[in-house]
C-alpha cells in the first residue's frame, strides 16, 4: 500500500511539472490540426510508419479537409483522404477489421493472480504475452522472483456470448528461467511455464514489441485491454486520448475507461505503445483520494474505483532499450533475443499481412473442429482457431420431432472443466487447514480502512444511514463470483472453527470434501438429465428449455442455501452468486424451507416440525443459524434495494421485525466474523451488520424492500 502511494505521488509530480506543456498541446488538438500538437520529427516518423506522404497531408490540411484518427490505415481499404480525416477526429467510422485484430490481440492478455506466502490469492493485475515464453506486467504487480514463483497468469478469463464465463487456462510463472524487473520503469518481464495445462501457451499468441518510434502521436486515440481489479477481460476501445509524451512515459486521458495495472496500451494498428502502470487521482482538500462518486477511496476498493484525472503508461521503446542493456546469462539472453526480434520493415499491417499475423497467433492450434463442450444451460463451445460460443435456439413452440442427431450432453463433455474446478476446490480446502481461521487484528485493520469512506457521515437519519451503507456495499462489490458453491463456499468461506461445515438450519456437521464431491455428482446428473431432454423432447424452444433447467435444479438441488430464495430475484446474477447469503445446507433442509420467508412461531402454534425447523403455510423458522441468516438477509436489502420484492416473495415489514429480533437475540460469533473476512477477500465488500451489530437499530431497512410503507 505504501509502495502504491509512492507510485501515485511520483506520477502526480511528473504530471504537475507538465501543466504548461499540456495546455499548449490541448490548444493545438482543439484547433483541429493534430500535426501541430506534436514535434515535427515525431509526426514525420508517424506518417512514414503509416506510409503517408507528408506534403499530401499538408495540402489536404490547407484545403480544409476533415482529418481524424489513424485507425483505418492498417486496413488499407480506404483512400488517403479518408485515412487522413481520421487523424483529427472528424470521421469516426472504423472498419470491422479493427475489431478482428483487436480480438486476436485480446487472446494474449491475461489476469495475473498474485498469491501470498500461504498460497491464497492476495491481489490481481493484468499481464500480456510479448514472446512465446515471456509475460510483461508491472513491477508493482510482481515485485520479485519469490512473488512471481507463487503466482500465475490466467488466460481466456472472460465472458462468452451467452453471458457465462468461458473456460480459462492458468499457467504458472517460471522466474527461474527468466525474470527481469525495474522499479523506475515499473515493469516486470517473467517467463511462463509451458507445461502442466491442457492447452499450449502458444495457442494464445503474443504481441511483438516494437522499439522504433512513430507508433503514436499526440491527440491520437488509444485502446486498452485489461482485467480491472481481477474482473473478466474488458476492452476500452478508443476511450483514451494521448495528451503528453515524456522521456519514459505517456500520459493519456479518459472520462470513463481508465487503465488497469499491467495492461497493454495499443494504437489503432494494435501495436503496443505503452505498459499501463499508474495515474493521477483526484484528491480532496486534505489530499485524500476520491472515488468517482465523491467518496473517500481505500486500498481494498481496487484501483479501478479511483477517480483518475489522467493515466500514465511506460513507453514500449524505453522498456526495450532498458532490456537491451542488461547483463543476462546465455539462456536468458536467448529468450531476450527472441523477444527483441522485430519486423525488418516499419510499415503498418495491411490485408495481405493479416494471414501471417493470424498464423503467428494460432500456429499450434489444430485446424480440426473438436467436439463441443456443453454447459447446463444449453450452451455449446467448439474449439477452433478462435473460440466461438454458440447457443442452440429454435423459435418457441417449434416442433422438430424426435431428434436422433441432437447434441448428446454427457458427463465426459464436462469432465475436463469439472475436474479442474474440483482440484482447485480441494487445493483451497487443503490450504485452509494450514492458515489462521480468523486473524482478528488484520480484520480490524481491514474493517477500519473499509469504512473510512463513511467518516464524513455525521448523525444521519435512518434513511440516510441505509443509503450510506447501501452505497458502500454496492460500490465495493468489485468481484462478483458466479454461483458455484463447491468452489466458492465450501472450501473456505463457510468453514466453522473445527474445519467442518454445518448445515445452516439443522446445525449438523459435515465434512467439506463430502459436500464438494456431492455437489459435483449432482451437477453431472443434471447434465445427464438435460441430455435426455434435448435428445428426445419434441419441443426445445428457449422458454421450454429454461423451464426444464429450473425443474432439474428443484429436483436435484445443491447442498447450498440461498437465505434469500432465488425465486425472489429470478435467479439472476450477481445476486445468485453473492457469497454473503450462501450457506452450506443439507438437501433435506433446503427443500423443507422452500422459498418461504422466516417467521418466529409461538410455542402454542401448530406447525410442521422437522429437525431443520418448523413450517406452516408461508412461514419457516429454522432450528439453527437464526442470527447468521437474519444478518445475511439484512445485508441483501442493503446490497440490492428493491430487488427482494421486484418478483414473487413473501417478505414484508412484519417479517422484517423477525429478522431484527433474531439479530439482537443471536450475537455475531467467530464463525460469522471469519465468513465476513473471507468474503471480503473474495468479492470486496463486507456485511455492516457483522462489523457493527449495534448499527442495525438505527437503519431503516424498509427502504430495501421495494415498496413504500403503508
Amino acid at each position: 500500500m505504501d509502495d502504491f502511494e509512492q507510485l501515485l505521488q511520483e506520477t502526480e509530480e511528473r504530471y504537475r511539472q507538465r501543466v504548461e506543456v499540456r495546455e499548449r498541446i490541448a490548444r493545438a488538438i482543439k484547433s483541429g490540426n493534430i500535426l501541430e500538437a506534436d514535434t515535427s520529427a515525431r509526426v514525420t516518423m508517424r506518417l512514414n510508419r503509416l506510409n503517408l506522404d507528408r506534403p499530401r497531408v499538408e495540402e489536404l490540411l490547407r484545403q480544409g479537409s476533415a482529418l481524424a484518427a489513424l485507425s483505418s490505415r492498417p486496413v488499407a481499404l480506404l483512400n488517403d483522404q479518408i485515412v487522413l480525416e481520421r487523424i483529427l477526429g472528424k470521421n469516426e467510422l472504423i472498419g470491422v477489421l479493427f475489431l478482428e485484430l483487436g480480438l486476436l490481440m485480446s487472446h494474449t492478455v491475461g489476469r495475473v493472480r498474485i498469491a501470498g506466502l500461504d498460497g491464497r490469492i492476495v491481489g490481481y493485475g493484468t499481464g500480456f504475452l510479448v514472446s512465446p515464453r515471456l509475460l510483461l506486467t508491472n513491477n508493482h504487480v510482481l515485485r520479485n522472483e519469490q512473488e512471481a514463483e507463487r503466482s500465475d497468469v490466467e488466460l481466456n478469463y472472460q465472458i462468452g456470448r451467452d453471458g457465462q464465463l468461458l473456460p480459462s487456462v492458468a499457467f504458472h510463472l517460471d522466474p527461474q528461467a527468466f525474470f527481469v524487473t525495474d522499479r523506475a520503469l515499473d515493469y516486470t518481464l517473467v517467463a511462463v511455464q509451458e507445461s502442466g495445462t491442457e492447452r499450449s501457451l502458444t495457442d494464445f499468441g503474443w504481441n511483438r514489441l516494437i522499439e522504433q518510434e512513430g507508433k503514436v502521436i499526440l491527440g491520437e486515440r488509444l485502446n486498452i485491454i485489461q482485467h480491472p481489479n481481477g474482473e473478466p477481460k474488458q476492452l476500452a476501445l478508443r476511450e483514451n486520448q494521448l495528451v503528453d509524451v515524456l522521456d519514459d512515459f505517456l500520459h493519456y486521458r479518459a472520462d470513463t475507461a481508465p487503465g488497469s495495472s499491467g495492461s497493454p496500451v495499443f494504437n489503432d494498428q494494435w501495436e503496443v505503445v505503452a505498459l499501463h502502470h499508474s495515474g493521477v487521482p483526484r484528491r480532496d482538500s486534505e489530499g485524500r483520494i476520491l472515488t468517482p462518486d465523491g467518496l473517500l477511496w481505500n486500498y481494498h476498493m481496487g484501483e479501478h474505483r479511483i477517480d483518475w484525472i489522467a493515466n500514465e503508461g511506460v513507453r514500449t521503446s524505453r522498456i526495450l532499450h532498458h532490456l537491451r542493456e542488461l547483463p543476462l546469462s546465455s539462456a536468458q539472453d536467448e529468450m531476450r533475443q527472441e523477444l527483441l526480434e522485430v519486423q525488418a520493415s516499419p510499415k503498418p499491417v495491411t490485408p495481405s499481412s493479416i494471414p501471417q499475423i493470424r498464423a503467428e497467433l494460432t500456429e499450434t492450434t489444430t485446424p480440426e473442429v473438436a467436439s463441443p463442450t456443453w454447459d447446463e444451460d444449453g450452451t455449446a463451445t467448439w474449439t477452433v482457431p478462435v473460440s466461438i460460443t454458440l447457443r442452440l435456439r429454435l423459435p418457441c413452440g417449434t416442433t422438430t420431432g424426435p431428434n436422433p442427431d441432437a447434441p448428446v450432453i454427457t458427463e465426459s463433455m464436462h469432465r475436463q472443466v469439472e475436474e479442474r474446478q474440483l482440484d482447485d476446490a480441494l487445493r483451497e480446502l487443503q490450504v485452509a487447514q494450514t492458515r489462521p481461521y480468523y486473524d482478528e487484528s488484520q480484520d480490524a485493520e481491514n474493517r477500519g480502512a473499509y469504512y473510512s469512506v463513511l467518516s464524513s457521515v455525521s448523525a444521519p437519519s435512518p434513511q440516510g444511514l441505509f443509503e450510506a451503507f447501501s452505497t458502500l456495499v454496492r460500490m465495493t462489490h468489485t468481484t462478483q463470483p458466479r454461483y458455484n458453491p463447491r468452489t466458492s463456499v465450501y472450501p473456505w468461506v463457510d468453514l466453522h472453527p473445527d474445519s467442518m461445515l454445518r448445515s445452516v438450519y439443522s446445525g449438523k456437521p459435515y465434512d467439506p470434501e463430502t459436500f464438494i464431491r456431492e455437489d459435483l455428482r449432482i451437477s453431472r446428473e443434471r447434465v445427464a438429465r438435460l441430455q435426455e431432454i434435448m435428445a428426445t423432447e419434441t419441443m426445445i424452444g428457449e422458454e421450454y428449455l429454461q423451464e426444464q433447467i429450473d425443474l432439474l435444479e428443484a429436483q436435484l438441488p445443491y447442498n447450498c442455501e440461498h437465505v434469500v430464495p432465488q425465486s425472489w430475484f429470478s435467479r439472476r446474477e450477481p445476486m445468485r452468486g453473492d457469497l454473503h447469503h450462501l450457506f452450506a445446507c443439507e438437501v433435506g433442509c433446503n427443500s423443507f424451507r422452500g422459498n418461504n420467508a422466516y417467521f418466529d412461531f409461538s410455542d402454542f402454534e401448530e406447525a410442521l416440525r422437522h429437525e431443520c425447523g418448523r413450517l406452516m403455510e408461508d412461514k419457516f423458522e429454522p432450528s439453527s443459524g437464526k442470527g447468521a441468516v437474519a444478518r445475511a438477509v439484512l445485508y441483501f436489502l442493503l446490497r440490492y434495494p428493491g430487488e427482494i420484492n421486484s418478483g414473487y416473495c413473501r417478505l414484508n415489514r412484519d417479517r422484517l421485525s423477525v429478522l431484527l429480533n433474531w439479530h439482537e437475540q443471536f450475537p455475531v460469533d467467530t464463525y460469522e466474523k471469519h465468513r465476513n473476512a473471507a468474503i471480503f477477500e473474495k468479492q470486496g465488500n463486507r456485511n455492516p451488520l457483522i462489523d457493527f451489530p449495534n448499527i442495525a437499530r438505527y437503519i431503516d431497512f424498509t427502504h430495501g424492500l421495494g415498496f413504500p410503507e403503508d
